[in-house]
C-alpha cells in the first residue's frame, strides 16, 4: 500500500457502510443481505493484511497514520495511526467477525439482517478505538461501540436481556464519563486532543494521581476488573453467542489497551506509586474468580468468569515493570510482563470466541446451557469434542497452545517482581486446569447422559470451517509466537521508557 492510502478510514468506514447497506436490504432479502454481511467482513480482514505486511516491525512509530481537520474550534483532528500495541488487536478484530457471521449464517432467525448490521457497524467503531490518535475521536468511538452491543444483547439475548443490556450500558457507560473529564482536563492544559500531546503533557502528582483514577474507572469495568466485573457474567449469559464472543474476544481487549495507551504513558508516577491497587486487584481476579468459575453450572458463566481472571494476567502484566525495576535495580525484564499482557490479550481474544462458539454449537442443539444437561457429547458428537478439549487445554494454558505463552511470560515477570505475585500468578495454572477439566469431564466425557445428547449430530461444515480457522490459530500462536513479539517488541520498549520517566 502507498504511503497515502487510506487503508485504515477503509478498515473503520467499509464495516459501517457494509452495516448501513445490509440495514437497506431488509429482512426481505435475508439471502443478500447474508452474503453481503459475509462479504464486506471478508473484504475487511483481507484490506487488515497490509497492515501487518507492510509493517515496520522494527519502528515505535506510529504506521499508516492518517490526519484531517475534524472540529477545527476545538482543535481536534481526525487523526489515525497504529504501532505495535494497536495494530494486532485491529487484526484481531477483523479476523473474527467474518468468523462471528458464518456463525451466524442460518441460526439468527429473528431479523437476521439487522443482526449482522449491528456486527459489521461495530467492528468498524472497534477499529476506530484502537487506531484513533486523538483523544475525543478515540471517546466517540468508544462510547458508540456500546450502541451496536446494547442492541445486539437486547434484541438477540436470553430472557433476562433487558436486565443485562441495562448493567452492561450503565456500567460502561459511568465508567467514561470519568475518562471524558480527564480528556477535558488535559485538552485545557495542552491546547491539543492528540494522544501524543498528553503524552508530553507535564503534570503534578495531585493531576496524576486523579486523572489515573478517572481513567481506572473506564477501563477497569471495560476489562472488567474484580469488584466491578458483576456486569461482565450477565451480559455474557443473556448475549447471543455472536455477541458473547465479540465482547470476550474484542470489547475486554480495549481495558487493557487503554491502560497502555493512556493509563501508564500519560500518568507514569501515580501508576508508579498505585501499581499495588492494580497489582493487587489482578490477583484477586487470577485466583478469586477461578473459585467462582468452579462453582457455576451454567457454561457461558464459567468461561465467562474464566475470562475475568485470564485478564487479571493482562493488568498484572502492565503494571509489573515498577516493582521489577525497584527489586532488581534493572529495567531489564521490565518488558516481559508488557510482552505477556499482550499476547494473552490476542491469545484470550482467540480462545475465549471458540469456547463461547462451542457453547453455541450445543445450544443451538438442546436449546440449554446447563452442564447438567449434558454428558458423553464425544460420543455422538466426536469432532465438535476434538475442537472443545483442544479450546479447553488452551483456556487452561497447557503448552503449544497459544494460552500459555502469554500467561508463562507474565509468570515469569512477576518472578523479577515479587515471589508472592508468582505465587499466587501460578495458582490460574492449578484452577484453570481444574474448572476448565470439569467443565470437560461433565460435558464431553463419561456415557450419554440423556436422550437430547444421544441425538445429537455432529458439526456441520460451516462449524467446522469456524471452529478449525480459530484452531489453527491457536495453535500457531502457542508454538511460534515470535512474529508478535517481534511486532511489539520496539513500541513496549518504548512504553518502558515512558512508563520509567518520571514527570515530577
Amino acid at each position: 500500500m502507498s504511503a497515502g492510502f487510506p487503508l485504515l478510514s477503509l478498515l473503520v468506514w467499509l464495516p459501517i457502510a457494509g452495516g448501513v447497506a445490509v440495514l437497506a436490504l431488509g429482512e426481505r432479502r435475508v439471502a443478500a443481505a447474508r452474503w453481503a454481511a459475509l462479504g464486506v467482513s471478508v473484504a475487511a480482514f483481507l484490506l487488515s493484511v497490509p497492515l501487518w505486511t507492510g509493517f515496520d516491525a522494527m519502528s515505535a512509530d506510529m504506521q499508516f497514520v492518517e490526519r484531517a481537520p475534524w472540529i477545527v474550534p476545538l482543535n481536534a483532528w481526525y487523526h489515525l495511526g497504529v504501532d505495535g500495541i494497536s495494530m494486532p488487536l485491529v487484526l484481531l478484530t477483523a479476523f473474527m467477525t467474518p468468523l462471528v457471521v458464518i456463525a451466524g449464517w442460518t441460526v439468527i432467525e429473528k431479523k437476521p439482517a439487522q443482526y449482522f448490521a449491528a456486527f459489521l457497524i461495530m467492528e468498524g467503531l472497534m477499529v476506530g478505538v484502537f487506531a484513533a490518535l486523538d483523544a475525543l475521536l478515540f471517546y466517540v468511538f468508544w462510547e458508540a461501540m456500546l450502541i451496536p452491543m446494547f442492541i445486539i444483547i437486547g434484541i438477540w439475548g436470553g430472557a433476562r436481556r433487558v436486565y443485562a443490556t441495562v448493567k452492561f450500558f450503565l456500567y460502561t457507560f459511568l465508567g467514561s464519563v470519568f475518562m471524558l473529564v480527564a480528556l477535558i482536563y488535559m485538552y485545557l492544559q495542552s491546547g491539543s486532543y492528540a494522544i501524543a500531546d498528553f503524552h508530553a503533557l507535564p503534570l503534578g502528582m495531585t493531576a496524576q494521581v486523579l486523572i489515573f483514577l478517572a481513567f481506572f474507572a473506564a477501563f477497569a469495568v471495560k476489562i472488567p476488573m474484580w469488584p466491578v466485573h458483576t456486569w461482565l457474567p450477565d451480559a455474557h449469559v443473556e448475549a447471543p453467542t455472536g455477541g458473547s464472543v465479540i465482547l470476550a474476544a474484542i470489547m475486554l481487549k480495549m481495558g487493557g489497551y487503554g491502560f497502555l495507551r493512556f493509563s501508564l504513558p500519560i500518568t507514569p508516577d501515580a501508576s508508579r506509586e498505585l501499581d499495588w491497587l492494580i497489582i493487587g486487584l489482578s490477583l484477586i481476579a487470577v485466583a478469586y474468580i477461578g473459585f467462582v468459575a468452579l462453582v457455576q453450572q451454567d457454561m457461558k458463566k464459567l468461561i465467562a468468569y474464566s475470562s475475568i481472571a485470564h485478564m487479571g494476567f493482562v493488568t498484572l502484566g502492565c503494571f509489573l515493570a515498577f516493582a521489577i525495576v525497584e527489586n532488581t535495580g534493572s529495567a531489564r525484564g521490565a518488558t516481559m510482563g508488557l510482552d505477556g499482557a499482550m499476547v494473552q490479550m490476542i491469545s484470550h481474544g482467540l480462545v475465549s470466541g471458540a469456547l463461547f462458539l462451542c457453547v453455541g454449537v450445543l445450544y443451538d442443539r438442546l436449546h440449554t446451557r446447563d452442564i447438567t444437561a449434558y454428558g458423553g457429547v464425544v460420543n455422538t458428537m466426536p469432532r465438535f469434542a476434538f475442537f472443545a478439549v483442544l479450546f479447553a487445554m488452551a483456556n487452561a494454558g497447557l503448552p503449544g497452545t497459544s494460552g500459555f505463552v502469554g500467561e508463562f511470560l507474565v509468570i515469569i515477570a512477576s518472578f523479577k517482581a515479587h515471589f508472592m505475585y508468582a505465587f499466587i500468578a501460578a495458582t490460574t495454572l492449578i484452577l484453570g486446569a481444574a474448572y476448565t477439566l470439569w467443565l470437560v469431564k461433565r460435558v464431553v466425557w463419561g456415557d450419554i447422559g440423556n436422550d437430547g445428547v444421544a441425538s445429537l449430530k455432529d458439526v456441520n461444515r460451516r462449524e467446522f470451517t469456524v471452529l478449525a480457522i480459530l484452531a489453527v490459530a491457536v495453535l500457531l500462536l502457542g508454538l511460534w509466537p515470535a512474529p508478535l513479539l517481534d511486532v511489539m517488541r520496539p513500541t513496549l520498549a518504548q512504553l518502558v521508557e515512558q512508563m520509567l520517566a518520571s514527570k515530577l
